[in-house]
């Protein structure tokens, strides 16, 4: 089979990126295949055009929402109409269609949580499916153990001798990572196709404040000096409300991204963001995953994030163009102390083990724990999970674990905050692998300037205040639009 010819017809591509064909040469002999691309190297066609060759549908095991929306967004218009999501975003009736229909489409969309579903697995059971892909394989180990343990439950659904070859794609993961995905989808000696993390057109630098306030004057000054587009993370919901609310008062065109609000108004804003009305988003760590952004200029951290996976997931958002994107890091005595507590805040402690022994023993639903305010819906979802594999003494010593290694991974981070040597080296080499070179203006230990990388922004842009679904909706219902 000539594989060029068919990236040819189908997406006008005369040749492959860096690890492309290799990862489909497996898939179409039917090998399992794990593949660490970096963002921007075309990961999603790993899966695309498998699909064209392959009889059966693609299923897509994917994370989030927003990221399952834009993907199938994408490919509809690109001209694929055999593509759907199966998400809450569908009404009961629209999934029972879909799921009638389900064997008529190419390329299917599915949250882990959907998938665990018994009427879906049964509808699946009955299907020929071709491949199965495990979109940002990365959240089995980051997410699964101490967030959304649904995802340690996915190589269970196709545990069977006769099911398709699985891809699992990331584009950040170390060994133990890439360990935990091979084990908990039951992967087969799967083939490994690993490319460097590092993004040369990325350039890492880092401040440091006396306190929250200055950190906070300094951020609204660069961005009035700056180009964007651009992305502000922070930890709380609260924080990028204000930060938000105090560029929109200088003029610019900002918008706030936080799991607090309206789901049609997260995608708007996302939409808006994507297509340029919005020049820069401050976000929680809920923004980013799989939004198709070519041209984000800055990535900026205004709170140190949990481990350095997160990170480089976060960062990696710049620059998909190939053109020259820098990431800041801002940081003040302390950061590390409220990265600690909100990394383990959500984990469960012996006494949740205790009062959930409790709980069964009286023949009591569980969820009352989180009705009753003992513990958060989170931490209930992994305790459930862990009471149910293992003996409580041994649930009490995961626990433990996963608090010392969530703790450990923000000292691996502030390892590259502080260090005074070079950024993309240390980073690198957290993921067992071995910088080839070094850009130039590389990182803040190798003599970055700013200046070089990002132009000043436009001084006449017209202040903006972004709208919401709603509005616009008003909006062209009044012929205003």
């Amino acid at each position: 089979m000539q594989l060029e010819a068919t990236l040819n017809k189908y997406f006008g591509y005369s040749s492959f990126r860096p690890g492309q064909k290799e990862v489909i040469e497996q898939l179409v002999k039917g090998q399992d295949v794990i593949a660490l691309l970096p963002t921007g190297m075309g990961k999603s066609l790993c899966y695309q055009l498998p699909g064209y060759i392959f009889e059966a549908p693609v299923l897509i095991i994917s994370p989030l929402l927003s990221l399952m929306q834009d993907q199938v967004t994408q490919m509809k218009q690109n001209g694929e109409k055999r593509v759907i999501a199966i998400n809450s975003f569908l009404t009961t009736e629209q999934k029972q269609n879909a799921l009638n229909y389900l064997h008529q489409y190419r390329f299917i969309f599915i949250s882990p949580e959907m998938l665990l579903q018994a009427h879906v697995q049964n509808r699946l059971s009955q299907m020929a499916l071709s491949l199965i892909v495990i979109d940002e394989a990365h959240c089995i180990s980051q997410w699964g153990f101490d967030f959304r343990p649904d995802y340690l439950r996915i190589g269970e659904v196709f545990d069977r001798e006769n099911r398709p070859p699985i891809l699992a794609l990331s584009a950040t993961a170390t060994d133990k990572v890439l360990g935990d995905v091979e084990k908990y989808l039951k992967m087969k000696t799967p083939y490994k196709y690993i490319h460097s993390v590092d993004r040369p057109n990325i350039h890492l630098g880092k401040r440091f404040f006396r306190d929250q306030e200055d950190k906070l004057q300094w951020i609204l000054q660069h961005v009035q000096d700056t180009e964007g587009p651009g992305i502000i993370y922070t930890q709380s919901r609260s924080k990028t409300e204000s930060i938000s609310e105090r560029l929109l008062q200088l003029g610019i065109s900002v918008a706030s991204y936080h799991a607090g609000k309206d789901a049609l108004d997260r995608q708007f804003i996302q939409q808006q963001f994507i297509e340029g009305s919005l020049d820069w988003i401050v976000a929680t760590n809920s923004f980013g995953m799989g939004v198709n952004k070519q041209d984000v200029r800055q990535v900026i951290h205004f709170s140190i994030p949990s481990n350095v996976a997160s990170y480089m997931q976060e960062i990696g958002r710049a620059g998909r163009d190939g053109e020259h994107a820098l990431a800041i890091i801002l940081y003040t005595d302390g950061d590390e102390d409220v990265a600690r507590m909100l990394a383990t805040d959500d984990l469960p402690t012996e006494h949740h083990i205790e009062r959930y022994a409790q709980y069964i023993s009286q023949n009591e639903n569980v969820k009352n724990m989180i009705q009753n305010g003992e513990i958060s819906e989170t931490a209930l979802r992994v305790l459930d999970y862990w009471m149910v594999q293992l003996p409580r003494e041994q649930v009490a010593h995961i626990l433990t674990e996963m608090k010392r290694e969530k703790l450990l991974e923000i000292d691996e981070m502030m390892g590259i905050v502080r260090t005074e040597k070079c950024m993309r080296e240390r980073i690198v080499h957290y993921f067992g692998q071995t910088l080839a070179s070094k850009p130039e203006n590389c990182c803040e230990g190798c003599g970055l300037t700013f200046s070089d990388i990002i132009r000043p922004r436009e001084k006449d842009k017209a202040s903006y205040r972004p709208i919401t679904w709603r509005e616009r909706i008003e909006s062209i219902l009044l012929g205003n639009e």
